[in-house]
């Protein structure tokens, strides 16, 4: 199982701008080395992460063979309501992790 941290402010005032950094574990293989018995190591990679405020896609990204190890994804949003943001990372061989993180939103 893959490990993943999130890190956001857990309360924050209407309209203001919040920072959401997500991090996972994942070794990203490319498919394209070759291993110690000289056949190619096989493609293991997230394709897709997706972060979802209450429901509602606020981030997508889509992931290629270029991108490291333990990917690292930082994006802004408007604070709006209080509820959950919603990460969720899909990947090859049925790869599939999902956190979910609240938030607490203040009138001003």
């Amino acid at each position: 199982m893959a490990r993943a941290l999130i890190h956001m402010p857990a309360s924050a005032r209407r309209g203001d701008i919040i920072e959401i950094r997500a991090l996972i574990g994942h070794p990203m293989e490319t498919g394209y080395r070759v291993g110690a018995d000289g056949k190619l190591l096989a493609r293991d990679i997230i394709r897709t992460f997706e972060c979802r405020y209450n429901g509602e896609t606020v981030f997508g990204a889509e992931l290629h063979q270029a991108i490291s190890a333990n990917p690292y994804i930082a994006f802004f949003t408007v604070a709006t309501e209080s509820g959950t943001l919603e990460c969720k990372w899909d990947g090859d061989n049925g790869f599939t992790h999902t956190e979910k993180m609240t938030i607490t939103v203040s009138a001003s």
